[in-house]
């Protein structure tokens, strides 16, 4: 009883199991037709994210306010660079997290806009934790 693929295309809730997804790794899913970077963060990259003075960001947010409280390893984010729509590579760039090769634009561990032309921070979409090795976008 799945919902078939045009449910699920048009926004339908997906579960990913974080299990099999090893500290440091980046895994990619599909919601909404949207790719979706879910990082398994070490805990070098949560503390120099959170090192940041927030002040600093074109688009100032605290790591604090892009991860659910209790699970900050797990970055989740729309793979989307917001400046021209194209898809940024994981683990690249300046700030270990993810670098536009189209234009430049470098986010960092949270997904953060560091330099480039992109206007805003990586989106985070709704999501929640239905325990602590799935998480359930949408």
């Amino acid at each position: 009883m799945n919902p078939d693929a045009s449910t699920i295309a048009a926004g339908a809730p997906i579960e990913v199991d974080l299990s099999p997804v090893a500290e440091g790794q980046d895994i990619k899913v599909f919601w909404r037709g949207k790719p979706i970077y879910i990082s398994h963060r070490t805990k070098k990259q949560i503390d120099e994210a959170r090192a940041v003075n927030v002040a600093s960001l074109p688009d100032p947010q605290s790591d604090e306010a892009r991860v659910k409280s209790g699970h900050d390893q797990w970055l989740v984010v729309i793979g989307i660079c917001t400046h021209l729509g194209c898809i940024p590579i994981a683990h690249e760039g300046n700030y270990d997290g993810f670098f536009c090769p189209c234009h430049g634009s470098q986010y960092d561990s949270s997904g953060r806009i560091r330099q480039g032309p992109a206007p805003a921070n990586l989106p985070v979409p709704p999501y929640t934790f239905v325990s602590d090795t799935k998480i359930q976008i949408g």
